[in-house]
This record gives C-alpha cells, sequence and structure tokens, in this order.
C-alpha cells in the first residue's frame, strides 16, 4: 500500500508557471512508475504524464509536450510535475498516481492521490 499526498496548486495567470509536488508514503516510490492524471469541470479524467520507476523513461499527452516536464527523486520519496506557459485549458484538479508497470497514456492507476487544484486565469 502507498499514499500519496498531491501540493502545489493554486491560481495563476496565463503564460504562469507552477510546479506541482507528491509525497509518498508506505511503500517507496522507486518501486512503482508514477503519472500525474487531471480531471477538468465535466470532463473525463485525462492522462498528462508519465515517468518509469527510475526516471529513465517519460511521456505526456500531447497538449503538454514542451510545456510540462515530470520528474521524481526516489530517495525523497517525491515526483514532481513542473508546469510552464500555462493555458486556461490547463484548468483541472491534478491528481497523482502509482501503477504496477510502465503503461504511457493509461489512466488506470492502483494508488491515487487527493488531488489539487490548478486554476489558470486567462
Amino acid at each position: 500500500q502507498v499514499q500519496l499526498v498531491e501540493s502545489g496548486g493554486g491560481l495563476v495567470q496565463a503564460g504562469g508557471s507552477l510546479r506541482l509536488s507528491c509525497a509518498a508514503s508506505g511503500r517507496t516510490v522507486g518501486n512503482y512508475p508514477m503519472g500525474w492524471l487531471r480531471q477538468a469541470p465535466g470532463k473525463e479524467r485525462e492522462f498528462v504524464a508519465t515517468i518509469s520507476r527510475y526516471g529513465t523513461s517519460t511521456a505526456y499527452t500531447d497538449s503538454v509536450k514542451g510545456r510540462f516536464t515530470i520528474s521524481r527523486d526516489n530517495a525523497k520519496n517525491t515526483v514532481y510535475l513542473q508546469m510552464n506557459s500555462l493555458k486556461p485549458e490547463d484548468t483541472a484538479v491534478y491528481y497523482c498516481a502509482a501503477r504496477g508497470s510502465y503503461n504511457p497514456g493509461s489512466t488506470e492507476y492502483a494508488y491515487w492521490g487527493q488531488g489539487t487544484q490548478v486554476t489558470v486565469s486567462s
């Protein structure tokens, strides 16, 4: 079992930046590929980014490529999502999640955080 807690969300103007953090407890986060997903009001949850166990592979949904960067520090049991050049359409609740295998694009994860709100104003 692993517990995940996100932080770093907030309100930012379009073009601004935020850095989300996901702190894990319980089992070490280094056992799991990790992902960030988001859900906007009235929309289904969607994949944003994922990173393999040791950070050697990453993948992103097309709409955030070149703007978002996922990274991890297994020694700190933490995963990050650096979000630059934010757009109003990035507004959503962002979730950190863990799964047993690296599978870019999947929204099926075993463990989830509670989510953190990101709001981008125009």
